[in-house]
């Protein structure tokens, strides 16, 4: 089945199609893998297959090392730049705001472009998708040290625990009630993501105007498109989920395990950010 999701929809491996009774082990469930008998690769064992370089088979081994590695690398990166940012007085104009803003813009357009290059690339190479993570700690750094100086009641830690929250009980949902993803679903969460990607470049052409509609502030308005995104970024995870699951049943290589990192630290920030905002539009006097 081919998928809808431009990030896995570059690797081929991604698309090819198992056979209808092969399972994965690790949800609950004996895999046809190493037991002698036909594949839907056509191989009687994953051993059997070829591999890139001989690095073996992506599993959910391999991809919770590299998504750990590239959140790690994005909470390192973020930290580094609270750290080494001058401190900020929100409550009177501060010239230290600048910097701020330029690290926030800098961070998150690098940020946007290499995830648009990660996404598309047929190959995943983990050195964009590092860099991604390095860019996209910048930005979040900056963007939450802002938030932390401006809104009160700790928003920035709410938001970390409310983000790991999202991710573990959309996983459990996922697994405990075998949440079945239909090609309607991928589609319609794929087009409102990008239709959340083109209202943001709109905003941002328009900010340089000094016309923005305010969707993505902190506002009346603002929380709609942060609830909405919020949606979004759960129904992204259950994509990435099941296409790792997918991809495991088809015996893809090791090195696909950076493509699902990268695509679960998306949907994570993604998460985060909208907590982020719905947090500080209750933490407002």
């Amino acid at each position: 089945m081919q998928s809808n999701n431009p990030v896995f929809r570059r690797s081929e491996e991604f698309n090819r199609t198992a056979t209808s009774n092969q399972t994965y082990a690790g949800y609950g469930q004996p895999s046809q893998w190493g037991t002698g008998q036909p594949n839907g690769l056509g191989y009687n064992d994953v051993r059997d297959a070829p591999t890139s370089g001989g690095t073996g088979r992506m599993t959910i081994d391999t991809v919770v090392q590299k998504t750990t590695i590239s959140l790690g690398v994005v909470i390192l990166s973020a930290l580094a730049t609270w750290v080494l940012t001058a401190d900020i007085d929100a409550s009177r104009y501060d010239a230290n705001l600048g910097g701020l803003y330029a690290a926030a813009t800098i961070g998150a357009l690098g940020a946007f472009v290499l995830s648009m290059v990660n996404s598309f690339k047929r190959v995943v190479s983990p050195a964009l998708v590092i860099a991604f993570a390095v860019l996209e700690g910048v930005a979040l750094g900056a963007i939450s040290k802002l938030f932390n100086a401006i809104y009160e009641g700790n928003v920035v830690m709410g938001a970390v625990i409310g983000t790991f929250a999202a991710f573990a009980g959309t996983l459990a949902a996922y697994k405990f009630f075998n949440i079945q993803v239909g090609q309607k679903f991928k589609m319609f969460v794929i087009a409102a993501v990008f239709g959340m990607i083109g209202l943001s470049l709109v905003e941002l052409v328009l900010s340089l105007f000094d016309a923005q509609i305010g969707l993505f502030g902190v506002s009346g308005l603002g929380m709609v498109t942060a609830v909405i995104g919020l949606v979004l970024g759960v129904f992204m995870l259950i994509l990435d989920f099941d296409f790792v699951e997918q991809g495991i049943r088809n015996g893809l290589p090791e090195r696909e395990s950076w493509r699902a990192a990268f695509a679960m630290t998306v949907s994570l920030v993604w998460i985060y950010t909208n907590l982020l905002r719905i947090l500080a539009f209750f933490s407002q006097d």
